[in-house]
């Protein structure tokens, strides 16, 4: 099913570059797909809508698909919801996973929105690549991580985007060049974490927060691929984990000993390498009526050093934040 405007080529399929497909006006409006079995017999893909307002895609089923289930260029305001992709029948683990190609959804957009999806099968869940997109109450199990699977990839420049309770089952949220991107109250399980991959190592306003991660052999929660050189107002924090490793912008230590010297390292917690961007510390003394003059001597390496004029029996609190003020 094509929805074309005129000024459309209808296999514009590899540019990332939203622009292209905006401009032409609207052509459609207010079309509604619901009940439908999209079958593509692995000869394409299954709805290309160009320069449409409001298109409704509800309870429908998409399979054998080589290209995209849904593909949406231009426009506004697409709703797809209470659907379910894959390329391939399957409930999870099936025969020749590692072969699954195409992408569930394509949203080269602005302000659409996709709820209570289920992708069992593809290379790619859904791709983001316009901006204030909404993605919330989907599962992507769609293609392990080990087989190089992605439930969902944010473009750069697909900026304010957010995704919320959402459930990503061995497979990876990869994020290019993020920049006002929401990741929040979403379950990851097995292989999955969020993937932050530099391209041209910009990195701005992106909270991953009050997430929960139930991994496989302590792997990140949030991993770095490539350089970040500008990075701001970043904000990774409250997520829980059990057999992952936590990584998070902000931390805190405790440090309670007799000497003068006090090193708080969070080179194991902290995201980013190297970078504190402020810190506060408190001073407390243990059975002294003499406070020693204290100051903190470095910040480096993702350490905090704390060091006093003379022998403390102290308690030295430590608050940093790779971004934000504390």
């Amino acid at each position: 099913v094509e929805l074309l405007s005129p000024k459309s080529e209808v296999l514009i399929y590899k540019t990332d570059d939203v622009a292209a497909y905006q401009g032409n006006g609207i052509f459609y409006e207010d079309v509604r797909f619901k009940d439908v079995l999209f079958d593509s017999g692995f000869s394409g893909g299954g709805v290309l809508a160009v320069d449409t307002a409001r298109t409704q895609i509800t309870s429908c089923y998409f399979l054998n698909f080589t290209t995209q289930g849904v593909l949406v260029q231009g426009g506004r305001d697409a709703f797809i919801q209470s659907c379910f992709l894959g390329q391939r029948p399957t409930v999870g683990g099936g025969v020749g996973e590692k072969d699954y190609s195409g992408t569930a959804i394509d949203l080269a957009g602005n302000d659409n929105v996709v709820t209570d999806a289920v992708i069992f099968s593809s290379a790619i869940g859904v791709v983001l690549r316009g901006q204030a997109n909404m993605l919330r109450n989907i599962h992507t199990y769609n293609k392990e991580r080990i087989f190089g699977g992605i439930g969902i990839l944010v473009r750069a420049f697909a900026d304010y985007n957010r995704i919320t309770d959402c459930f990503v089952d061995y497979n990876s949220i990869v994020l290019e060049d993020p920049r006002f991107i929401q990741i929040t109250n979403s379950f990851f399980l097995g292989y999955a974490n969020v993937v932050l991959k530099a391209v041209k190592g910009r990195l701005e306003a992106l909270s991953i927060t009050d997430n929960f991660f139930r991994g496989i052999d302590m792997a990140p929660v949030v991993e770095l691929q490539g350089e970040f050189t500008e990075v701001r107002d970043v904000a990774v924090e409250r997520n829980q984990a059990w057999n992952s490793t936590v990584k998070s912008t902000s931390a805190k230590t405790v440090l309670a000993r007799k000497g003068t010297k006090w090193v708080a390292d969070f080179s194991k917690v902290l995201l980013f390498p190297d970078k504190i961007e402020y810190f506060q510390y408190s001073f407390l003394v243990k059975e002294s009526s003499r406070m020693p003059i204290h100051a903190a001597t470095a910040v480096a390496g993702n350490k905090v050093v704390v060091e006093s004029e003379g022998v403390a029996d102290a308690v030295v609190s430590v608050v940093v934040d790779q971004c934000n003020p504390i």
